[in-house]
């Protein structure tokens, strides 16, 4: 009975760190009301990374190029495509005079580093303020310069954009991978609005050129296959020098993976750069997926016994209310409404999959970005 009393009252304290997190984190970006910024029509330059990506810059390419923007330049990156992407670049190029190549072949140094690419790219760019995208993302507008832009100031020096992924019909990887994008980017925009920006997503993120040779770029973690977004903003960003932009017209969409198997694997990658954070996030970040994992746990645990199941019941069903109307209002904001109907199916799923993920990493290293 002492056993069962204490998972009952740890229980009770995992909820209650469930809806702090809720209240004063979660909420900040829920019920964020964006002011409207004005258009400043600085230089701009456009880097797409790209590796092995022909069909997709056929594809994406054009809505970069006919962009409503009155002075950009487009800095196009090949990561020593084995494809015809150089190709495909060179054609744009012949076409379009604000297009520039940079062509990136291995060294044994830097073999299939997206970084050092991503440096070369940025040391040939002209102007000082710098907009990342992926060769697989399309701008959710042709307004998409012009307003992930307009957050630039003479403080704010970084830009946090979304990067959400185009939907599937009848796929339920499609709804976990969107899922799992939304619950990401609820964290890093209110951690953003916290004062306690970590992360960004390269599919859409901005920076200047001075605040990324000021930081010396990507040295500090140059040998790790990914944080070319996360732990460079990791790095630098702070609550006075990062904005964030979540107007719908500065959305940029991705071809999500259509098989678990490579998203999984994405997904390894992408995680193991979290050990790289910093202590203050890490800390936070582990608290929120433990809490969690502790919520779930604990409540099935309580309800197999059955253990003070009325009262239990009721805290279940008070935390997913809570959480319903936080995510309720940032899925609107993101347009990924449609997610909440599987809300708690997709919650624990991804529960799992983290947690697997997680030893995973720990047994074996992820490989590299292509």
């Amino acid at each position: 009975m002492v056993f069962l009393d204490f998972i009952f009252y740890a229980f009770i304290v995992v909820v209650a760190i469930q809806i702090i997190f809720y209240t004063f984190f979660f909420s900040r970006f829920a019920f964020l009301k964006q002011a409207k910024k004005y258009k400043k029509n600085i230089s701009v330059s456009v880097l797409i990374c790209a590796k092995n990506e022909a069909e997709n810059l056929q594809n994406f390419l054009p809505l970069v190029i006919n962009q409503d923007y009155p002075d950009f330049e487009i800095v196009l990156i090949n990561d020593a495509s084995n494809d015809n992407t150089l190709q495909v670049m060179e054609q744009f190029a012949s076409k379009h005079k604000n297009i520039k190549i940079v062509n990136v072949k291995n060294t044994e140094a830097f073999w299939a580093n997206k970084k050092y690419a991503l440096t070369l790219g940025i040391k040939a760019s002209k102007h000082e303020y710098l907009l990342f995208t992926d060769a697989d993302c399309k701008p959710a507008s042709k307004h998409w310069i012009k307003h992930m832009t307009a957050h630039f100031s003479d403080k704010k020096h970084l830009v946090l954009g979304y990067g959400g992924y185009v939907k599937i019909k009848n796929s339920f990887l499609n709804k976990l991978v969107r899922f799992e994008t939304l619950v990401t980017a609820i964290h890093y925009f209110s951690f953003a609005k916290l004062g306690l920006p970590y992360m960004g997503v390269g599919r859409n993120l901005a920076y200047t050129k001075t605040k990324f040779f000021k930081a010396n770029g990507f040295v500090d973690h140059m040998k790790l296959p990914s944080g070319d977004d996360d732990l460079f903003i990791n790095q630098v960003a702070n609550k006075k020098n990062t904005s964030i932009c979540v107007t719908t017209n500065s959305f940029t969409e991705s071809i999500p993976k259509t098989s678990f198997r490579s998203w999984f694997k994405q997904k390894r990658r992408h995680v193991s750069t979290a050990k790289f954070y910093k202590l203050k996030h890490k800390i936070l970040l582990t608290l929120i997926y433990s809490s969690q994992l502790l919520f779930w746990g604990l409540a099935i645990l309580l309800f197999s016994i059955p253990y003070n199941w009325e009262i239990v019941l009721a805290l279940v069903l008070f935390r997913m209310i809570f959480q319903y109307v936080i995510y309720n209002k940032s899925a609107k904001k993101l347009r990924e409404k449609d997610l909440l109907v599987l809300l708690p199916f997709l919650e624990v799923f991804l529960i799992i999959v983290q947690l697997t993920i997680f030893i995973n990493n720990l047994i074996s290293k992820p490989n590299y970005w292509k």
